[in-house]
């Protein structure tokens, strides 16, 4: 290849790359969704918000306690739940051979974000986004794979009833609606630390190196969008012209379940731009955040006290995932899917 070449090859493979930087999306921390009206948004910027800093949340973990989160947020709770009616589950708890029921406390991250799409709501199709290769793109660490409802895993620990969707079956033949079987290999060290933790302490359930679930991703129809509701949430006095979100309703350990949201509005003052609301919720179990006093009495294992690691702030975090810790990840995939929308 002659000189000339090569330096039309690097100078086109440098304006891809700063093209691609430059549609990359940023984060911008506020206080509240609330406190950042419709007009303030800016082109490729994010406003978000976790409320790790809220009178609300624990200042250790700044996650909320799920019943302070359904009486201080029920717009949210009814919204973001696994379905609008859930309660913390009840399990059975076996101490001293005894078996008895109990209410699985929850603990919850809620992660909010608004963005602009440069685009009508029209213009986007968000059909296209009921798919494998949409969720591939968001995180490529997840291998996914489509299952029907037939492969779904029973709830074992947890009453059914809880588990089940009260007005519909979860990943129902339907349009638009796609049931997946996701699985997540940890990374960095925590692999390593974990087998640790199964080797020192005393428990009889042993720690994963994966997390497994199940999920379903739909587009809500036109009669299962509440606007009256989600207009309250997002505090848009705007149409909600479409929402997609994705139910995880198993997972193997830790959560209880997970929730992603997409709400798209109309902007109130350009009827070429689409405001876009996404929330990320997910329930975890507490329990797992008490195992502080069994870790912290290993040396070696202090670093990977449970509610250090989910929060992000061990040495064993690594990556833009999961094992990142559950802001990182909450921010990753805001950003990732801003800008598949944006695309």
């Amino acid at each position: 290849m002659s000189l000339i070449a090569r330096a039309t090859a690097l100078l086109a493979v440098l304006l891809v790359c700063g093209a691609a930087a430059a549609a990359e999306f940023m984060l911008e921390e506020v206080a509240s969704l609330g406190s950042v009206g419709v007009a303030q948004l800016k082109p490729k910027v994010i406003a978000f918000t976790d409320h790790r800093k809220d009178d609300l949340a624990d200042p250790a973990t700044g996650l909320i306690r799920f019943e302070d989160w359904a009486r201080v947020r029920p717009v949210q709770k009814q919204l973001l739940s696994l379905y609008p009616g859930y309660v913390e589950p009840i399990v059975d708890v076996t101490h001293d051979g005894v078996t008895k029921p109990h209410i699985e406390k929850l603990q919850i991250y809620v992660a909010e974000a608004r963005f602009l799409v440069s685009r009508p709501p029209a213009a986007i199709d968000l059909a296209r986004y009921v798919s494998l290769p949409f969720l591939e793109r968001i995180d490529p660490a997840i291998t996914q794979k489509q299952i029907t409802q037939a492969d779904l895993l029973p709830p074992r620990e947890i009453d059914p009833s809880v588990y089940r969707h009260p007005d519909r079956a979860w990943c129902e033949p339907r349009p638009n609606l796609i049931c997946i079987q996701s699985h997540y290999q940890l990374e960095g060290k925590l692999p390593v630390g974990i087998r640790l933790v199964n080797k020192l302490t005393d428990g009889e359930k042993k720690v994963a190196e994966y997390l497994e679930f199940q999920s379903e991703l739909r587009l809500l129809q036109p009669n299962e969008i509440d606007q009256v509701a989600l207009v309250k949430m997002t505090g848009i006095n705007s149409p909600v012209t479409g929402a997609l979100e994705q139910n995880i309703f198993y997972v193997n350990q830790i959560l209880r379940f997970g929730k992603f949201l997409a709400v798209l509005q109309q902007h109130p003052t350009d009827a070429d731009k689409t405001v876009v609301s996404a929330y990320v919720a997910l329930a975890i179990k507490a329990k797992v955040l008490e195992n502080r006093k069994e870790y912290e009495s290993v040396p070696i294992l202090r670093n990977l006290v449970p509610a250090q690691v989910l929060v992000g702030n061990s040495s064993f975090n690594s990556g833009n995932s999961i094992s990142a810790g559950l802001p990182a990840y909450a921010r990753n995939q805001i950003k990732a899917v801003a800008g598949i929308m944006e695309k």
